[in-house]
């Protein structure tokens, strides 16, 4: 991904719904102008939720997601209507793609329902409105289009616009917490784990909401923070580190310095932090043979020694004393049935918008198993937690009640 290109996880998700050969994948092309997803006569030729960042006027910077049909009958019909519903978690709007002559079924009902459980703008496109005699007005969450024609197709995309801006305003990473001429130190450690010639996005996305809050963003690995504090000439507002080196981090920073982590900053931008700091208290009724879930929102390829399997599992046996079970998820990947867990550490989120990292949380608050984030973990074994959120008194304020 270029430096200029908008993150996934910050673009409005758009996902189309419906069932099988209802037209969502000629609607979708449509839509966009391209030929995003696969088109045939074959009933359920889209059999993965099909994945298409691109820029859609009036809107800007969209994902653009086309599912398989939620009516698919059999084991892999069952496999397909599972991912569909999957992609609600991060769907910021729905578009339900239904038959003109046939108008909406059951399914199409229970999607309603869905839409309306997860709180989900959504709009019905009544597709193949070539084959009407008459076509009838749209209303406010319905509209007649048709793929083939191009008919109601612009009228559509103002809709999905509309439903677009509804969406909540957006959240800083951390210019709120700074003001214009702060020096801002960013610690970013430069090892085997880092992609070679580049930073990793959550350190790109906070560099540029320093720079637009008119501060100055100063980048040194963890071996040079030291003497950069002792020469840089004025003192930083705040100190932001990779989780990993976060013990070194806060011996060498001074204490009349806030400091904090990527991970912590994208919990609280993802909308999870309040929960994360609640959740890491889990740790001390851990018991022999509980079981463990980390779950990590991107693919990356692990390295040797990675935070997620390696480090963390081994922090938080050295913290607790006891023989745990660690079970591993990344991407898109998230158990439905959460009940062998005993504590949930995430990371923070970067890769994943904030519908579904809320999802996460709450589906996890639901079931009754904590969750916790990988930088207030980190911070909480090495015992450098109420440091770590001074900066949000609020939170300081929970965790010593």
């Amino acid at each position: 991904m270029g430096l200029n290109a908008t993150p996934s996880a910050n673009r409005i998700h758009i996902g189309f719904f419906g069932k099988t050969n209802s037209g969502k994948s000629s609607l979708v092309n449509a839509v966009t102008g391209q030929d995003l997803a696969v088109v045939s006569d074959v009933k359920g030729t889209t059999t993965d939720p099909v994945y298409k960042a691109m820029e859609l006027l009036p809107i800007g910077p969209v994902m653009i997601i086309d599912t398989p049909g939620i009516d698919d009958e059999g084991a892999l019909g069952e496999l397909r209507v599972k991912k569909s519903r999957q992609v609600l978690n991060k769907t910021d709007v729905a578009v339900l793609v239904t038959d003109s002559v046939s108008g909406k079924s059951g399914e199409d009902e229970e999607l309603i329902a869905l839409f309306k459980e997860k709180k989900i703008s959504y709009v019905v496109a009544y597709n193949k409105a070539d084959l009407l005699a008459q076509v009838p007005p749209e209303t406010d969450n319905a509209i007649y289009v048709s793929a083939k024609t191009g008919y109601g197709i612009e009228k559509l995309k103002e809709k999905i616009a509309a439903l677009a801006v509804t969406q909540k305003p957006e959240k800083r990473i951390v210019g709120d917490l700074i003001e214009p001429s702060d020096f801002i130190v960013l610690v970013t450690p430069i090892d085997k784990s880092a992609p070679k010639g580049r930073l990793i996005l959550p350190q790109q996305q906070t560099i540029r909401d320093i720079l637009d809050t008119g501060a100055t963003a100063v980048v040194v690995k963890d071996t040079e923070l030291r003497d950069t504090l002792e020469n840089l000439g004025k003192k930083p507002k705040l100190v932001i580190t990779d989780s990993r080196v976060f013990k070194k981090v806060s011996a060498d920073t001074p204490k009349d310095i806030y400091l904090t982590s990527f991970s912590i900053l994208f919990a609280r931008y993802k909308g999870y932090l309040d929960v994360a700091v609640k959740g890491v208290k889990m740790l001390e009724y851990l018991q022999n043979g509980d079981t463990v879930l980390i779950s990590e929102g991107c693919t990356h390829h692990r390295q040797c020694e990675d935070i997620g399997t390696v480090r963390l599992p081994r922090w938080i046996e050295g913290y607790t004393k006891k023989q745990l079970n660690f079970k591993f998820t990344s991407g898109t990947e998230f158990p439905d049935d959460l009940s062998q867990y005993k504590l949930i550490v995430h990371c923070g989120g970067c890769m994943l918008n904030e519908r579904e990292m809320v999802y996460r949380q709450n589906y996890a608050v639901s079931r009754h198993v904590p969750i916790t984030n990988y930088g207030i973990l980190i911070s909480y074994v090495q015992g450098i937690l109420e440091r770590s959120i001074a900066i949000f008194p609020h939170l300081l304020a929970e965790i010593r009640k």
